[in-house]
């Protein structure tokens, strides 16, 4: 399905919501570019049109577990066309805000949704299209949630309780086992320049 250019690299990063991911998302970014690379910074759900009124949808109005499922994968869908593949065959580097890994994380472990359908929606959606890296920005929940209480609004997932939160997580680092080659744990609970020394080692070697 997919023909990416030799030189392009599709990177994504995961991890609850408060880990910090936006915090080196942005900074990754202009290091690679630094480098001499063409990078695109997108984000799930979203990247598209289509996809940030879905992702408006998802975050704030509530529905059936599978509804969501199905939107997130339709959202993906379009940006895979639209974004994510365009990109990559004109050999740019790909940095998303979320991918297939948070659907399993979240409508899988936290929702409770079946891992075998999450497996269909994502062959059929991606075919055989996977990251080159994902790096998993892993806290505890305590610090998940003296982050976000800094936010003036949060929406439905953020609002979620504590339970949910770990259930995630534990999804989260239950897939960074199953594919150790892709996912790569980073604690982010760190120092951020100190974290941004790992990162920079983990994307050299890709």
């Amino acid at each position: 399905m997919i023909i990416k250019h030799r030189n392009a690299k599709f990177i994504t990063l995961e991890g609850i919501d408060g880990a910090g991911k936006s915090t080196h998302l942005n900074w990754l970014a202009e290091r690679l570019r630094s480098q001499g690379k063409n990078v695109l910074v997108t984000r799930e759900p979203g990247g598209t049109p289509l996809g940030e009124a879905l992702r408006e949808l998802l975050l704030h109005q509530a529905m059936h577990l599978e509804t969501e499922a199905l939107l997130m994968f339709a959202a993906r869908r379009e940006h895979l066309d639209k974004v994510i593949i365009p990109a990559l065959r004109e050999g740019t580097w790909v940095i998303s805000d979320r991918f297939t890994d948070a659907s399993f994380a979240y409508q899988g472990g936290g929702r409770g949704l079946e891992e075998s359908r999450l497996k269909i929606l994502e062959q059929w959606v991606q075919q055989d299209l996977q990251p080159d890296l994902t790096l998993l920005f892993d806290v505890t929940l305590e610090v998940s949630r003296q982050r976000l209480s800094a936010n003036a609004s949060l929406d439905r997932f953020e609002q979620e309780k504590q339970d949910f939160f770990q259930r995630v997580r534990d999804a989260y680092l239950k897939r960074a086992v199953q594919f150790p080659e892709r996912i790569r744990v980073i604690d982010s609970g760190r120092a951020l320049n100190e974290i941004q020394v790992d990162l920079e080692y983990i994307v050299s070697s890709i």
